[in-house]
């Protein structure tokens, strides 16, 4: 189980205070899990999640040899740069899909699996602030010894297909994820683990338990 714990006095703070709330109060969750043996790369992974009530807290802290980030379009295809993303389920029968690259471009889709997605509203998503120690201008791939992080500060309101008045107390299902298809490194790493033949995120029969505090 994903625990998330409340931290009352991150209201109203700015995301790079809400970045050092996390590193200060929250444990590290080490996301290494790989499910196909085509593909055997894994880079460092680790996140941190909390909440106030009305905001998800996440971060994401990152260590890999190549990195890329070209996509800058709002629900474009940020899964082909370096990408890391969760996808959370309400009500156990519909999930939204959070990916972000690593300038913090954002992608948010909501449906019951892979097929017949609908993606939100960019207003809805351009809600969520990102920032990322990799900068907002995107750049070809670079190889080398790369350290990178990335906090999310998620309002409650971009779960529009949820009626979710405070996050206290509230239970869902979830995984988390890293992942780079056209890096030249191809990976496909995961909290919980997912028993498919071949790399596939869309598959909330794998989610676990994630409950907030």
């Amino acid at each position: 189980m994903v625990f998330v714990k409340e931290i009352k006095d991150s209201q109203n703070r700015g995301i790079e205070d809400i970045g050092r709330l996390l590193d200060k109060h929250c444990k590290s969750y080490q996301l290494a899990t790989l499910n196909w043996k085509e593909f055997p790369y894994l880079p460092g992974v680790s996140f941190k999640i909390a909440h106030n009530n009305h905001q998800m807290l996440l971060k994401y802290t990152v260590s890999e040899k190549y990195i890329k980030a070209i996509e800058t379009k709002t629900n474009g295809d940020v899964y082909k740069d370096t990408c890391v993303e969760f996808f959370i389920s309400f009500d156990h029968e519909n999930y939204y899909n959070l990916e972000f690259n690593g300038i913090g471009t954002r992608h948010m889709g909501y449906g019951t699996g892979r097929h017949g997605r609908e993606l939100l509203d960019p207003k809805v998503v351009e809600a969520i602030q990102v920032k990322s120690s990799l900068g907002t201008k995107p750049f070809d791939e670079k190889k080398g010894q790369f350290k990178w992080e990335a906090t999310m500060v998620i309002p409650v309101g971009c779960f529009i297909n949820n009626n979710i008045e405070s996050l206290k107390g509230v239970e869902a299902t979830v995984n988390f994820y890293k992942c780079g298809d056209e890096t030249s490194a191809p990976h496909y790493v995961t909290y919980f683990p997912v028993g498919t033949p071949s790399p596939d995120y869309h598959q909330p029969g794998f989610f676990g338990k994630l409950l907030f505090e």
